[in-house]
């Protein structure tokens, strides 16, 4: 299938999960590239404030307050698109939640609440936009993660969630492609990202969560996010970690259960009491805010991604990328040994 998408500054991009984090940082590198922009979340505060950020800067924005759980909300979204700029040519699905906690610990309404959240408002954005871009052509991009591949101690029903958005989104792309449909369908898996993820997340446990490392600067997440909306790409993997850990778990799973068993845990946990543990699960945090506090080091951007999805880069990173991948391949079977081995003397 031969896709025609069109450049940055060409383009209307509806943003959902637009005034925090990943989608934040992606409003404002979409609207510095020129794109007009529609701006969903539940926070209509803070996308007032933003859209009045762009279009004080030369920009153009709408914002529309919306849950992106319930269909009908999501359905709005697209109506003031096409009633203020003819339509759009990227739908980006950014909107996602935690919960840290064990999973025999949360209750059900909890659970489902997170799976309208991560999972049906990415089938609902999806299915939506699927039926606008048949028409005109264009890209769906949808926010997997490391976690889609993954499974990690107290993330369980997130990782389940992704799991879902990577099931769908696969099968979504492979129907398009049978109809001939010109859209292009993205799932972007980042590792951990310096976000206010972790404190927006309903925290069942007695400390504050945290990401784990190595972490990320959203910025890098919104530079792949752009990306696909100009070039067709299956997944983008959002740091070299992310790619790493998807590697091992494919050749591994035993060595990287064993790792998440023995170090996961007490990585997601800081040694203070939860400061929000209700989160944003049922109600807006109305923040604002790209970044999260994480403590420790912060990189600004992956060379791994960078070389990836540069055709320039990627000539001179393919040498060293191929030598990484070989060792990394080449000792799997001694990993699988060492740590089945470790785990049998427990």
């Amino acid at each position: 299938m031969t896709y025609s998408l069109k450049p940055l500054d060409q383009q209307v991009i509806v943003i959902t999960g637009a005034s925090s984090g990943i989608g934040l940082a992606t409003v404002r590198a979409a609207a510095a590239k020129g794109a007009k922009l529609v701006l969903a979340a539940r926070s209509g505060d803070v996308l007032s404030n933003i859209e009045q950020e762009i279009n004080a800067a030369g920009g153009e924005a709408i914002h529309v307050v919306a849950d992106v759980a319930r269909r009908e909300d999501v359905q709005q979204i697209a109506d003031a698109a096409i009633k203020r700029f003819g339509g759009f040519d990227t739908w980006i699905n950014l909107v996602g939640l935690g919960i840290f906690g064990r999973l025999e610990d949360i209750n059900l309404k909890d659970n489902r609440r997170l799976f309208d959240i991560n999972f049906w408002s990415v089938v609902h954005g999806s299915l939506i936009a699927a039926k606008h871009l048949k028409q005109r052509g264009g890209a769906i991009i949808n926010m997997g993660s490391l976690a889609s591949d993954v499974a990690f101690p107290l993330q369980g029903m997130y990782a389940a969630s992704k799991h879902a958005v990577k099931g769908f989104t696969n099968a979504l792309r492979v129907e398009l492609a049978a109809e001939n449909a010109p859209v292009s369908v993205t799932l972007i898996k980042p590792a951990g990202i310096n976000t206010p993820f972790d404190h927006h997340a309903k925290n069942y446990t007695e400390k504050e969560p945290q990401i784990p490392p190595p972490v990320y600067d959203p910025k890098e997440v919104a530079y792949a996010l752009l990306h696909a909306a100009t070039h067709p790409r299956r997944q983008i993997y959002v740091g070299g970690a992310a790619k790493m850990m998807s590697t091992l778990y494919k050749h591994v799973p035993e060595a990287v259960d064993w790792f998440n068993k023995k170090v996961m845990t007490r990585e997601q946990l800081r040694n203070e009491p939860p400061r929000n543990p209700q989160g944003a699960l049922y109600q807006s945090s109305n923040e604002g805010k790209v970044d999260g506090d994480w403590p420790g080091y912060v990189m600004k951007n992956s060379f791994y991604t960078r070389s990836a999805l540069s055709p320039v880069v990627k000539v001179s990173a393919l040498a060293v990328l191929g030598v990484a991948a070989f060792a990394l391949l080449g000792g799997l079977d001694n990993i699988k040994s060492r740590f089945l081995s470790a785990s049998e003397e427990e």
